[in-house]
C-alpha cells in the first residue's frame, strides 16, 4: 500500500476516535496538567479530612466512655442532650447520638449543601459506631479529673471534625439558622441553649453533677477553640508612616516577614491636602510584637499602628522560620 495512503488511514482513524472521544475537541496539554493537578489536591485534601475525623471520632468515643457517661456527666449542645437523655433513660447512647443529630443532619443539608450534609451524616454515623462497638476503659471516678479530662477529649474530637469539614455535635447548625432567623449573634443562642441543657440537667441529675458538666463543657469549648484556631496567636499589623521603605525594609529583612503595601493617602494635614504614602500590611505571631515595636520605634515613634487578632493563616511566609536579628 502506498505509505501516504497508510498514513492518511491512520490519521482519519485516530481523529475519528478523538471526535467521539472528546466531542469538543481534544483538551490542551495544559488542561489536562492542571485537572491532574486538582484531582491530586482535592485527593489529598480529602485523605486529610477522612484522618482528621476518623481521630476525632475515637477522641470523642473515649471522652464519653472513658469519662463522662460512666459517671453521668454531660457536656453542651447535642452531646449533652444525648448524655442527658441517656442518663436519665437509660436509652443507649450510640442510639442517642443519631436520634439527637439527624434533625441538625436535615437543617445543615439545607444551610450548608448536600457534601456537608454527607460528611456530617457519616461523621455521626461513625461516632455512634465507635461508641457501640469499640471498648474504652474508665479511666477515673475523680469528678474533677473527669469534668476537665472529658471535657478536653470530646472538646478534641469536635474539633478535629470540624477541622475535617463535618461536624459531630450539631448545635452551631442550629445557632446558624436561628441567628439567621432572629438577626441575634450565634454565641448568644449556643449560651441560651446550654443554659436550658444545665438547668434541666440541675433537676433531673442534681446541682452537684450540674455544676461538674459546666466544667466539662467550659474544658470542651475551650479545647474546641485551641484545636480549630491553633497553637499560635497571629496579628495582623497595618503601618501608616512617612518612612514606610525604611520599616518595610526592617520588617523583611530583620523579622523575615513577608509585606503587602498598598497606595494611600493621608487626610490628616491641618491645610486639608492630602499626602501619598505607602500602607504597610503585615502578619505576625504574638511573641513577635514586641520585636516589632522596637524596630518601629527605632524609625519613626510616631508611626500610627492597628493591630487585629487573626485566628488562623494559610500560605505566605507567617509559618516559615523567622530571620534571627
Amino acid at each position: 500500500m502506498n505509505p501516504f495512503l497508510a498514513n492518511l488511514i491512520v490519521q482519519s482513524t485516530k481523529n475519528f476516535r478523538d471526535k467521539k472521544k472528546y466531542p469538543k475537541g481534544k483538551p490542551s496539554e495544559y488542561k489536562l496538567a492542571k485537572k491532574y493537578h486538582d484531582f491530586i489536591v482535592s485527593l489529598k485534601r480529602n485523605f486529610k479530612n477522612f484522618i482528621l475525623i476518623i481521630i476525632g471520632i475515637f477522641s470523642a468515643s473515649f471522652g464519653f466512655k472513658g469519662f463522662l457517661l460512666t459517671n453521668d456527666f454531660i457536656d453542651g449542645g447535642a452531646t449533652g442532650i444525648s448524655l442527658l437523655v441517656a442518663a436519665v433513660t437509660g436509652v443507649p447512647l450510640y442510639i442517642l447520638i443519631i436520634a439527637v443529630n439527624l434533625p441538625f443532619v436535615i437543617l445543615g443539608y439545607k444551610i450548608m449543601g448536600q457534601r456537608f450534609a454527607i460528611k456530617t451524616a457519616l461523621a455521626i454515623m461513625g461516632l455512634a459506631l465507635c461508641v457501640a462497638v469499640v471498648p474504652f476503659p474508665n479511666v477515673t471516678d475523680d469528678d474533677l479529673l473527669v469534668a476537665i479530662f472529658g471535657g478536653f477529649f470530646l472538646g478534641a474530637g469536635i474539633g478535629l471534625s470540624i477541622r475535617g469539614g463535618a461536624v459531630i455535635d450539631g448545635t452551631e447548625i442550629l445557632a446558624i439558622f436561628l441567628s439567621r432567623k432572629f438577626s441575634t449573634t450565634i454565641g448568644d443562642i449556643i449560651i441560651l441553649i446550654n443554659i436550658i441543657i444545665f438547668s434541666v440537667a440541675a433537676y433531673f441529675l442534681s446541682i452537684e453533677i450540674a455544676l461538674y458538666s459546666m466544667i466539662t463543657y467550659i474544658a470542651a469549648s475551650k479545647t474546641l477553640d485551641f484545636v480549630i484556631e491553633g497553637i499560635e496567636e497571629y496579628i495582623g499589623v497595618t503601618i501608616i508612616s512617612s518612612q514606610s521603605n525604611r520599616i518595610k525594609e526592617t520588617l523583611v529583612g530583620k523579622l523575615g516577614r513577608g509585606v503587602t503595601i498598598y497606595k494611600g493617602q493621608g487626610g490628616y494635614a491641618k491645610n486639608g491636602v492630602s499626602k501619598d504614602m505607602d500602607i504597610i500590611y503585615t502578619v505576625i505571631t504574638r511573641l513577635e510584637l514586641n520585636k516589632l515595636n522596637t524596630e518601629i520605634e527605632k524609625i519613626e515613634p510616631n508611626a500610627f499602628i492597628i493591630m487585629n487578632s487573626i485566628k488562623d493563616i494559610k500560605g505566605g511566609m507567617i509559618k516559615k522560620r523567622p530571620l534571627k536579628g
